[in-house]
């Protein structure tokens, strides 16, 4: 199946950074379909070789055991290929035509790897020079727009030129194994489906967070922040997973419809919600590793009075019959205690306690998807050591089953984004987000930002290196629980 993958921003950092190696694992193990051509599209005036050079030099920077060897780069560049384009010049645009024509591909992939402000331009622009056409599919990165409103001006725009089949929004969450693997549990498996729901579930938890800061991003993270960086998108995304109704087949939009049902039946905001259960910070100067780091409002790009948000903490609920009454929390935030992400679902105590079990601890399944990716059902059992020891016959200790993903499927497993690029050139899109998804996922957040605009409090400082400011633990508190490493 030849194709046509073209990166506008091909000289820019997702490009070598994470794209590039996606493609070459792809490559390294033979499920890249054959007659490719990968064309990265920038400002620069490079030839084919010498971006071919500057790929390579790239890929020094990668991790160790996905870095290719000089054999194998040869042979994987020569996929590679170069085309100067000012994307803002309509000219320009007739230089690619040309390009693309000299030879005849089954599918021709343009991955929007720029500035959101750009997708409407490179859309239109694409039309007027004829590159739409059935064989043509169309990459979006996030952020898709930085409101409900912008987002729907990106989205018809785009929806004027391509059909909605041809449009792929990439979310790299939904490309990770164990959030693949949750939708396997889920619908693959009877075990679970008669506990899932609000009879046997107290609460759900969703952690995101990283140690590192916003780095050279500041100005970016600026116009950003945690709450649309990662919460209208990744977050949200993850809860749809674990809250959606079996779809009624596997196919892209039996799955989007049920997800869309959850977005659309979380709870709306009221006053009293937005300032019970919605906590912003920003972080303070800390430790990280045993060195000190600044605040956010050090870092380059960053205003000194910025009121921008690293972290957020949330409660919500779902109002439907499977889910009322139970909270599902969200927290995400940069310069935390650890880099990791993971879903915990506590269950209820048992009805009739006959034995006693560890104080404040449930039976948990964790779903770990980084560092760690693989699950963990957390039970109770009887420690036999201990049976002799008076008032030790009811007692019981925690033990837990642990299915590390890696070690069950080997460690060359598919990363997130060579799956989603592999996908886009298969035309499977099951794990890309439809348009009224997102809009669904903007019209629900949009609350919280209007609330921050005139809220002269500001975000609460929290020290780097710990797990946010204690707001977001009274939060959590207040119903009863504690999140994950409080327990």
């Amino acid at each position: 199946m030849a194709f046509d993958l073209v990166f506008f921003g091909g000289t820019g950092d997702l490009v070598w950074r994470k794209l590039m190696p996606a493609l070459f694992q792809a490559y390294r193990h033979d499920t890249l379909p054959e007659g490719g051509r990968i064309i990265g599209v920038g400002r620069d005036e490079l030839s084919d070789e010498q971006y071919r050079l500057q790929i390579q030099m790239r890929f020094e920077q990668v991790d160790g055991a996905k870095r290719p060897n000089s054999e194998e780069f040869a042979r994987f560049a020569s996929l590679l290929c170069y085309v100067r384009m000012d994307l803002t010049n309509p000219e320009a645009y007739a230089k690619l035509k040309t390009r693309l024509s000299e030879r005849e591909a089954n599918s021709v992939v343009m991955y929007l790897s720029t500035a959101p402000s750009l997708f409407t331009t490179v859309c239109e622009q694409l039309a007027a020079s004829g590159l739409n056409t059935p064989q043509t599919r169309i990459v979006l990165e996030k952020p898709l727009g930085h409101d409900l409103a912008s987002n729907r001006a990106i989205n018809e725009a785009v929806g004027k030129v391509f059909k909605e089949q041809q449009i792929f929004r990439i979310d790299h969450y939904l490309g990770k194994p164990a959030v693949q693997n949750l939708f396997a549990m889920r619908f693959g498996n009877a075990l679970f489906e008669p506990l899932w729901r609000r009879e046997h579930i107290a609460n759900i938890q969703i952690t995101m967070s990283e140690e590192l800061g916003v780095e050279k991003r500041g100005a970016f993270y600026e116009t950003t922040g945690a709450l649309r960086d990662m919460v209208q998108n990744h977050a949200l995304q993850l809860l749809c997973a674990i809250a959606m109704e079996p779809p009624i087949n596997a196919h892209a939009d039996a799955i989007r419809d049920e997800k869309l049902k959850v977005l659309r039946s979380l709870k709306r905001w009221t006053p009293e919600t937005l300032n019970q259960h919605v906590i912003r910070g920003q972080y303070a100067p800390g430790i990280i590793d045993g060195k000190p780091v600044p605040a956010y409002r050090e870092e380059a790009g960053v205003h000194p009075d910025s009121s921008t948000e690293t972290f957020v903490a949330l409660r919500t609920e779902i109002a439907n019959w499977r889910w009322a009454g139970v909270p599902f929390y969200i927290r995400t935030g940069k310069r935390m205690a650890s880099h990791e992400a993971h879903i915990h679902i506590n269950f209820r105590s048992t009805p009739h306690e006959i034995f006693k079990n560890p104080a404040g601890q449930f039976n948990t399944l964790v779903i770990h998807l980084q560092p760690k990716d693989g699950l963990e059902l957390h039970l109770f059992a009887q420690d036999q050591s201990k049976r002799n020891q008076a008032g030790s016959n009811n007692a019981l200790s925690p033990v837990h089953l642990d299915l590390d993903f890696d070690k069950r499927f080997g460690s060359q497993r598919v990363g997130a984004y060579e799956r989603l690029l592999l996908d886009v050139l298969g035309g499977r899109l099951n794990l890309f987000v439809r348009s009224d998804e997102q809009e669904e996922a903007w019209r629900w957040v949009e609350p919280i930002l209007h609330h921050w605009r005139f809220d002269a409090l500001g975000p609460r400082p929290y020290g780097a290196g710990t797990w946010g400011p204690s707001a977001a633990s009274a939060m959590i508190a207040r119903d009863g629980f504690c999140w994950s490493e409080e327990t």
